[in-house]
This record gives structure tokens, C-alpha cells and sequence, in this order.
């Protein structure tokens, strides 16, 4: 996919590739879009030698992490956000890398980012005039995206909490697992996108008014709450894994307890039950008619008394 927006005469518009490439010189903003898997898009990003250097090599790189470097009146900005098909991406937030200049922002992405439709709505209803309000746009709807999915992270490590607290339920280690591993992931680009926002906020650049630098600096403000937010819920995680193990080993430990006291109340019967049993002859009292009785008794006696010396040591409980 290669898409040129263009605002033109201040009115925006959707073009080919190559006619929005060559409106550049005369229009007030092109916006051009490029999926790096597209046939032609690494070529195209390679030809561009109006571009540095270090930026078409940022666009194109396989592995990135949020930055915003200044190249000149340029700056090279990484950016993280929701995708649009989760179940397909390794990451749990896709790439958008931008080489914005006065008049020119490109945008590379490698899986298809939540917030590009967003923003596209925005600039086509002329609600985006300049690369800073572009780049203002995209930082506020990747935090808008991401806000609601950290908070779920919060919510479902407070259910958790609650079924253990109140109703005693273990919830399962998996679930936790799963709570902590997502914040993990967030927190490991939300953490510097707040950073770089903030760098990208007091950047001295022609292009960048206060209002998109109040914008920007609003989006770094609201990635360092999710990226605290997202620490919390990490923590809170490891310490309720930490109480699902506990509770896990007391568990086992009492069901060992009880095993072990069955098994020395019976230790001493069965003893006497194998003793009486043995085929030979002078076992005493084996004609007599009371003698099963009698044995039982004297088997009944000792369990009574294991379990009353088991009460007494407060092994088992005597309520």
C-alpha cells in the first residue's frame, strides 16, 4: 500500500502515489503512507535522496523502538500503537516511523496501526494543515487506543485480587501470567514513546507551533501515566503470582499434613491386622468367639488415642 494525502489551496485530498510525490513543492502539506512490505516501497524510500541518510535507513529498519532525533529542520520519529490485526503482529504494539520536514511527512509502517484511520478521517476533514499537527494527531489517537487496553490490564488483575480477597477462588497463574507478560510488552515502548514525545514537544523546529507542542506534550504526559500505570500492574502481578504460589504450597503441605496423620493412625492397626493374621498356629484367643470383637476394640482404642495425642501436639485442629 502506497497513499498520498495532500492539502492543497486547504483543501485536503487523497491522490496516486506518484501525483501526491510530485504535489510536494507547491502543496502546503503531502502526507505520504507506505507499507514496507509493498513491492517498490524500499526502492522508492532508497531513491529519495533529498532524505538523509540515517533517516531512510530509520524508515526501513527492521527492529525499532520509540525515538525522536532532530536531523536539521527534519526529525525522525519511531512511534508504538495498537494494530489493527493483533493475532497477526509479533508485537504487541506495531511501528509508525516518520521522516517529517516543513511541508513533508512519511509515514513507513509494517503491520497496518489502529490510529492510521483516524488520523486519515482527521486530515481529510481538514483538521490537519502541518507535519506538527499530523504528528500531534497521531500521538493523541495512539494514546486514546492504548489508554482503554492498560486500564482493562488494571481491571482484570482487580478481579483477580477480589475472587482471592473476598470469595477465596484461586484465579488461575495463567490469567496473572497473561496480565503480567501484556504489561510487559506495553510498558517496553510506552515508557521511552513518552520520552521521545517530550523531546519532539521542545524540538526547535519552524514547523512545530505551541499548540501542537501542547498537543505533543499532553501525549507524553498521558504515556508517563500509562507507562506507571502499566509498572503498577507488573508489580501487582508478580506479588499476586507470589501469593498464588504461597497458597499453592500451603495447600499441598496441609493435603500432605492429612495423608501423613491417615498414615500414622493406621501404622500402628495395621501392624496389629498383620500380626493376627499371619497363618500359624498359636496365635491366642482364635477360637474364641469375642476375640474379632475384642481386636476391634483394641483397634478402635489406639485410633482414639492417636488422634487424641495428634489434637493435643495441635497437629489437627480439636474444634
Amino acid at each position: 500500500m502506497m497513499r498520498a494525502f495532500v492539502m492543497a489551496d486547504a483543501e485536503p485530498k487523497e491522490l496516486p502515489f506518484l501525483e501526491g510525490v510530485a504535489q510536494f513543492e507547491h502543496a502546503e502539506l503531502v502526507w505520504l503512507v507506505l507499507d514496507g512490505r509493498a513491492p517498490g516501497a524500499a526502492d522508492w524510500i532508497a531513491e529519495q535522496k533529498d532524505i538523509p541518510d540515517i533517516a531512510r535507513a530509520a524508515l526501513m529498519a527492521a527492529e525499532t523502538r520509540p525515538r525522536s532525533d532532530l536531523v536539521g529542520q527534519g526529525v525522525i520519529i519511531n512511534l508504538r500503537g495498537l494494530g489493527k490485526t493483533p493475532e497477526d503482529d509479533p508485537d504487541a504494539l506495531v511501528s509508525l516511523r516518520f521522516w517529517a520536514e516543513t511541508g513533508r511527512v512519511i509515514l513507513v509502517t509494517f503491520r497496518t496501526p489502529l490510529a492510521l484511520d483516524t488520523v486519515m478521517d482527521e486530515f481529510l476533514s481538514a483538521r490537519i494543515s502541518d507535519p506538527g499537527d499530523l504528528l500531534s494527531a497521531f500521538a493523541s489517537a495512539i494514546t486514546d487506543g492504548l489508554d482503554p487496553d492498560v486500564a482493562n490490564l488494571g481491571d482484570a488483575l482487580d478481579d483477580c485480587e477480589l475472587k482471592v480477597e473476598v470469595a477465596n477462588i484461586h484465579p488461575t497463574r495463567r490469567d496473572v501470567t497473561r496480565v503480567r507478560a501484556r504489561a510487559i510488552a506495553f510498558r517496553r515502548f510506552v515508557a521511552p514513546q513518552r520520552q521521545a514525545l517530550a523531546q519532539l514537544s521542545s524540538a526547535p523546529l519552524d514547523w512545530l507551533d505551541d499548540d501542537d507542542r501542547l498537543h505533543l506534550r499532553e501525549g507524553a504526559d498521558r504515556a508517563a501515566r500509562m507507562a506507571e500505570e502499566l509498572e503498577s500492574v507488573r508489580e501487582r502481578a508478580m506479588l499476586m503470582h507470589e501469593e498464588l504460589t504461597d497458597r499453592r504450597s500451603e495447600l499441598m503441605d496441609a493435603r500432605a499434613l492429612l495423608i501423613s496423620i491417615v498414615a500414622l493412625v493406621f501404622l500402628p492397626l495395621t501392624f496389629i491386622t498383620g500380626l493376627l493374621g499371619m497363618n500359624v498356629d498359636g496365635i491366642p484367643y482364635a477360637h474364641q468367639p469375642w476375640a474379632f470383637w475384642g481386636v476391634t476394640g483394641v483397634c478402635l482404642f489406639l485410633a482414639i488415642l492417636v488422634v487424641g495425642w495428634f489434637v493435643r501436639a495441635h497437629w489437627i485442629s480439636g474444634d
